[in-house]
């Protein structure tokens, strides 16, 4: 990730993002709304993930539980989880819990296009040669999610990560 590749990622992410969260700031306003009035809590939940080279990044999302876990042990949802609120239910359903990660990306710690930002956990979980999807920052959206993010294990989506990081490209990205 370096030299004018590097860079132009940055700038489209800059870019891009900074539109986007002036397109999507009255829904997110609505958004807030909407998890304060269905839950006690904070509206934005930040939980801990590994960025590039392994370094520790806030994630940002809209709070879609009644807890708010955030450590190296953290116990990710499942279907049914009790802890997810309707809405937060809605939310996940429609990745809407997601748009803060716009901010993410335009502060720096993620980009548009890149591996999946494990939790802590999962992330000191990997292989190491899984861990080679570190040498890239981590996106707000992969080739797993738009391969069918439901459809496939955790060594699938982990080698479409690691296929992402040999095959980085601004093409790629499109």
């Amino acid at each position: 990730m370096r030299g004018s590749w590097s860079i132009l990622k940055r700038l489209e992410d800059i870019v891009v993002s900074s539109i986007i969260l002036i397109i999507i700031a009255i829904p997110m306003l609505l958004i807030a709304i909407g998890v304060k009035l269905s839950s006690r809590g904070p509206i934005i939940f930040a939980q801990d993930r590994y960025g590039l080279d392994g370094r520790r990044i806030r994630v940002w999302k809209f709070r879609s539980m009644r807890v708010t876990e955030n450590g190296d042990k953290v116990t990710q949802a499942s279907r049914n989880d009790s802890r997810v609120t309707p809405f937060g239910s809605f939310l996940r359903r429609t990745s809407l819990d997601e748009l803060p990660q716009f901010w993410n990306v335009l502060v720096g710690d993620m980009s548009l296009v890149g591996p999946r930002p494990l939790p802590v956990e999962e992330s000191l979980q990997c292989a190491p040669w899984q861990r080679q999807r570190l040498n890239v920052k981590p996106g707000l959206t992969c080739v797993w999610q738009v391969r069918g993010r439901n459809t496939v294990t955790f060594e699938s989506w982990m080698r479409m990560d690691l296929e992402y990081v040999r095959r980085r490209s601004f093409t790629y990205d499109v």
